[in-house]
């Protein structure tokens, strides 16, 4: 969306092919991170991404580290909802927003240090709805 690659960007393969499957068995249960399910914008296939999470009330923050191009935050933003299971609970997450802000407001004090240091600028900010999956509502889409 417009904001300078970020210092990890060049990473992002490699995390997504490598770290990620390794995570992704046990984020759900570690604290400040969930496993993100959603839906290919082009293929329908259903993805499960392993991120850090922020909770703010009846918000939910995650920081760009790969910035706002990264293919799960384009598949969220196309579908406009997303689930997360985070600490044993789902939460089905509702209109995104990308939201450019340097000085990472919304994040804790100590991940925001960090994200700074790697030149991250950008968050992704999406409400916390009722408990409904989008994964029920693409299984009925895709069965008609």
């Amino acid at each position: 969306m417009g904001s300078p690659p970020t210092r990890l960007h060049a990473l992002a393969s490699f995390v997504t092919h490598w770290v990620d499957p390794l995570l992704r068995p046990f984020a759900d249960v570690l604290p400040g991170f969930c496993v993100l399910t959603h839906v290919g914008r082009r293929s329908g296939r259903v993805y499960r991404t392993p991120l850090n999470v922020f909770r703010r009330r009846d918000r939910v923050v995650f920081a760009l580290t790969y910035g706002s191009g990264a293919e799960w935050v384009r598949n969220v933003l196309a579908a406009g909802a997303c689930d997360i299971r985070t600490m044993r609970r789902d939460l089905h997450l509702v209109r995104p927003e990308v939201v450019v802000d340097a000085e990472l407001r919304d994040l804790p004090w100590l991940p925001r240090v960090i994200e700074r240091a790697n030149r991250v600028s950008e968050i992704l900010v999406m409400r916390v709805a009722e408990p409904t999956s989008a994964m029920a509502a693409h299984e009925r889409r895709r069965a008609r």
